[in-house]
């Protein structure tokens, strides 16, 4: 910022940042705008990349950090705005490298709390919109009219949504009334921004407190279709259960910084739906369990990537977590020790006890699982002793011909 400052530009910190350090909250990152252009940007810094179509941006690298730097960029209302920006037919904005004023720039954010700009000249906060006093009231305000900027960024919807949950705010009646309804204007947004937008919700420390409000506002039909329908059956509350148990095993390790993988997130928000597919292969299809597990799996994650994009180490990672659960049954001194050497076990095994936790009728399978983990090499040794041995099946021998 001071580098932009002593080349006689204007720098200010902007967003989240200077919400957050005004809660007395620590920021994710920090943002930063100027009026720069891009390519003034990146003269003044030889680590920048400039990227983004629909928003031109520079990306500076700050140590281990990527500073993201735009230039300030006109209103809707403003007319050079109209004259150069463009839209698709529902009214999402695709191009908008249209620049302007701090007070334009401001105007152009989504929420007031969002839209409060730090400046090092004098180190003030410059407030356009209302944003401090919104930040006191706890309140989430969209700026402008609400129906236009929810058609101009559909995942606005998500934003209010999870800043409502992340900071325990109220959504302003105005911004809030029409939610549900524009929820299909999600279909538009395209899959893999869904699936970043998804990862903001539920790894946000405060995934337990957001996963209610998108059942609510209509938003979790629209990113995940399967599990809201299988929360409209009779075992709804028993799948709620295991939800928040997910959330809240999500939210502990984040608040405690440790690993997280959106692998096993999505298992757990796609586990309903897996277990009414393969309910529905067996009665359906002369399968075994095994097959019909493999063919439900593939089936689910198939009609889930239609809606948010799944990168291929997380589908295979969510597959290996549900294939696991169904050999967790398969109990003999080979099998179990082969079994805890997996790459995925701890992860399914984790999994496991979550769904016991949750009431599943698992509970004894699971103690065995978690006695036979925690055990040294003798006690796991005298646990497989135990194991009834099952008989096995004499394969008959063709006759030769």
């Amino acid at each position: 910022m001071y580098r932009l400052h002593d080349a006689g530009f204007s720098a200010y910190l902007v967003g989240g940042s200077v919400r957050d350090l005004l809660l007395d909250r620590i920021p994710k990152d920090f943002d930063v705008t100027t009026n720069a252009r891009p390519e003034q940007i990146k003269k003044l810094f030889r680590n920048c990349l400039l990227i983004g179509r629909r928003f031109r941006l520079a990306h500076v690298r700050f140590g281990q950090e990527i500073i993201e730097v735009a230039t300030f960029r006109a209103a809707p209302s403003s007319s050079k705005f109209s004259k150069l920006h463009q839209t698709a037919e529902h009214g999402m904005l695709l191009r908008d490298n249209v620049y302007g004023t701090l007070e334009e720039d401001a105007e152009r954010r989504d929420f007031t709390i969002n839209a409060l700009y730090y400046n090092i000249a004098d180190y003030s906060i410059v407030d356009y919109c209302g944003g401090v006093n919104d930040l006191k009231q706890k309140t989430l305000r969209i700026i402008g009219d609400p129906r236009q900027r929810y058609h101009e960024d559909p995942v606005r919807l998500l934003r209010v949504i999870r800043f409502a949950g992340k900071l325990g705010f109220q959504i302003e009646p105005t911004t809030q009334a029409p939610i549900a309804e524009l929820t299909p204007l999600l279909k538009h947004v395209p899959a893999a921004r869904l699936f970043d937008e998804v990862l903001k919700i539920f790894h946000s420390g405060h995934a337990n407190e957001i996963l209610p409000l998108l059942h609510q506002y209509n938003l979790l039909e629209q990113l995940f279709p399967q599990l809201a329908a299988c929360l409209e059956d009779e075992q709804k509350k028993s799948i709620e259960k295991f939800l928040t148990l997910i959330c809240q095993t999500t939210d502990a390790r984040i608040a405690e910084n440790r690993t997280i993988s959106p692998g096993f997130l999505f298992a757990g928000l796609l586990w309903a739906p897996l277990q009414k597919s393969i309910q529905q292969h067996l009665q359906q299809e002369d399968n075994t369990l095994a097959i019909a597990y493999s063919m439900a799996s593939h089936e689910v994650i198939a009609k889930q990537i239609e809606q948010i994009t799944i990168p291929k180490r997380f589908s295979m990672m969510i597959r290996e977590i549900w294939d696991l659960q169904n050999r967790f049954h398969k109990i003999s001194s080979k099998y179990a020790t082969r079994m805890i050497t997996h790459p995925r076990f701890r992860a399914a095994y984790d999994f496991l006890l979550l769904r016991a936790q949750a009431g599943e009728n698992i509970q004894t399978l699971a103690h065995w699982w978690q006695q036979f983990y925690e055990a040294d090499p003798a006690e796991r040794q005298h646990l497989l002793e135990q194991v009834p041995k099952t008989k096995k099946r004499k394969r008959k021998r063709k006759k030769p011909v």
